[in-house]
């Protein structure tokens, strides 16, 4: 009998890249998604790609009634990928109860869900930005846990430790945090990719919808900071790895192949590269001049954050496959293609 697994968030960017990675391994797939930052489109590019439709309920995880409900109906789950959360640092900075309710509230009363079962397993979309500039790099999961920046990252730190005091009085519940650094790129398809609602807060998307047309110029925000040309150094990884990396990640916990009942993973390519390099591969890739200009920093910006990538290496048997330049051809042809459904 396949296993059925919850995807929270499972139409957003990761999620739905999970949730066909996951269908392609033979598992059964519901999603949750109250389509707050995300399209119903979205589960037909999924259908495109698999030939099979995921279960879907539109439910607002905040209500607990709704979560216990479901629960009820879907009692043969037998693990949850946690996705679903608010994800803009800059608004939970202007509206942070609203960052620490949906952020917080929709993962407690889930666990308070699987914490009932006699067995099951949850992964946690966690953050990178729980190490806020770490003190050395690469970053490995034994770096020290930085006071966050935003309220956002504050959900992804507490969120974790939520998650870990729950695995210590529940054993029946075995739970793994992968903390990403920067997801770009789209599913070679093209069916389904990052879609921002409003103003992009991620560089890539920026760096297509300049490309493209939709913004005059792409601002590069600082190149006075200690690095190699003077702009920020991140570690971008391919949505398709990324998303190969939770159903691995799941997989180990269902064969309880893991050491204790909670654990951290960093996933990246553990591989740093600067606005300028990113925008070199870009012009590289597609043969597109981009248009940028140099502007002050922007407030909150860490100088550089890349990945010691060798526990999930060696822990999951993962390692990311997909190169920079692969990745940012792969978000052009989707910009193009969401372009031209635009027109």
């Amino acid at each position: 009998m396949k296993s059925k697994i919850l995807v929270t968030g499972g139409l957003g960017f990761i999620g739905s890249h999970t949730v066909v990675a996951l269908q392609q391994q033979g598992f059964e797939v519901v999603i949750i998604d109250n389509l707050s930052n995300s399209s119903l489109d979205v589960l037909a590019g999924i259908t495109k790609i698999t030939q099979i439709t995921p279960e879907f309920e539109n439910i607002d995880l905040r209500n607990k009634e709704a979560v216990i409900d479901f629960f009820e109906k879907y009692q043969d789950i037998s693990g949850v990928i946690h996705f679903a959360a608010s994800k803009a640092v800059g608004e939970s900075v202007e509206n942070p109860l609203l960052y620490y309710e949906n952020n917080l509230s929709t993962l407690i009363y889930i666990l308070q869900q699987l914490s009932k079962k006699d067995k099951a397993s949850f992964i946690f979309s966690s953050s990178c930005t729980v190490y806020g500039q770490a003190d050395s790099l690469p970053i490995n999961e034994n770096a020290m846990i930085k006071k966050a920046m935003s309220p956002y990252g504050n959900t992804k730190q507490i969120g974790e430790e939520i998650i870990m005091d729950t695995c210590k009085v529940y054993p029946s519940l075995k739970a793994i945090s992968l903390r990403y650094f920067n997801p770009i790129g789209a599913h070679p398809s093209t069916e389904i990719g990052e879609l921002p609602i409003g103003t992009p807060q991620n560089l890539v998307p920026f760096i297509t919808q300049t490309a493209i047309g939709k913004r005059e110029q792409l601002s590069v925000f600082g190149n006075d900071y200690p690095t190699s040309d003077g702009t920020c150094v991140r570690d971008y990884i391919h949505v398709v790895d990324l998303a190969k990396a939770h159903v691995v990640a799941l997989k180990k916990l269902m064969d309880e192949a893991l050491d204790k009942n909670y654990d951290v993973f960093n996933l990246g390519t553990g591989k740093g590269n600067s606005v300028l390099e990113v925008i070199e591969s870009f012009e590289r890739s597609t043969g597109k001049k981009l248009p940028y200009k140099i502007v002050d920093r922007r407030e909150g910006d860490i100088t550089a954050a890349y990945a010691d990538t060798n526990k999930a290496n060696t822990g999951l048997n993962w390692r990311a496959e997909h190169t920079l330049d692969e990745a940012l051809e792969s978000a052009w042809k989707w910009e193009k293609k969401v372009f031209k459904n635009e027109e």
